[in-house]
């Protein structure tokens, strides 16, 4: 099949449709809702809200284009035996991972807060990989999941871009693949971490990846025949 050229930093990437996954990491109400884990730290959820209308229209691209798409939540089980004391002590929280919030039990597996948000819900043919830890490869069924369809190319969007989003890509690179960042389709609470962050993924030749915009990859998905992808 012919590739397809997306125009991005540092410079443009070729990707194969029939090789390529739409990954949305972590696009959680805990996360990007008021009332949700990342508001009760204290963080204006507005900037992560930015994302949902750029992801969506890219997501609506990828299911038109019929490339595989992958979703992400962070959570645990609701005896939290898959969390490190570490993560459930750090910051002295008085309303940390487990505790009862506005959502239900923060970043709890089966708990509404934990779920994907509505604007961005999966289809049923779309895996949702629920994940312990930052990465989404840690613990995770994700590598098998790419491996057994041949994915070589991941299209990125979700949240934190610092966090869940960098420490993706960063596994995703040791393995081999080849990621590009939308930037516009990831956010973080704090505006500098978010530049520096996708700075850092595209810097010395793109040592993590590529970095593009949903505009642009909207359009490259535009090319795609459905019935190849």
């Amino acid at each position: 099949m012919a590739k397809i050229t997306i125009d991005a930093e540092p410079y443009p990437l070729e990707f194969d449709p029939a090789r390529t996954a739409l990954l949305m990491i972590d696009m959680q109400r805990d996360f990007v809702e008021a009332g949700g884990f990342g508001e009760m730290l204290g963080n204006d959820v507005s900037l992560l809200r930015s994302t949902i209308e750029p992801c969506q229209r890219v997501l609506e691209a990828a299911r038109a284009a019929g490339i595989s798409i992958i979703h992400t939540r962070e959570g645990h089980r609701a005896d939290l035996t898959d969390a490190p004391p570490s993560k459930l002590a750090r910051g002295k929280l008085e309303v940390g991972i487990g505790a009862q919030g506005p959502m239900g039990r923060v970043l709890v597996r089966g708990e509404h807060g934990h779920d994907i948000i509505p604007e961005l819900y999966p289809q049923g043919d779309e895996p949702v990989v629920d994940k312990p830890g930052k990465g989404a490869f840690y613990e995770t069924d994700l590598h098998l999941i790419l491996q057994n369809r041949s994915i070589a190319s991941l299209i990125v969007c979700g949240v934190t871009t610092e966090v869940c989003v960098h420490t993706t890509v960063r596994e995703a690179n040791d393995r081999g693949y080849e990621c590009v960042v939308l930037s516009d389709c990831v956010g973080s609470y704090f505006p500098e971490f978010q530049r520096v962050a996708l700075e850092m993924i595209k810097a010395q030749g793109g040592i993590f990846g590529w970095v593009s915009d949903s505009a642009t990859a909207v359009s490259a998905l535009g090319k795609v025949k459905p019935e190849a992808a």
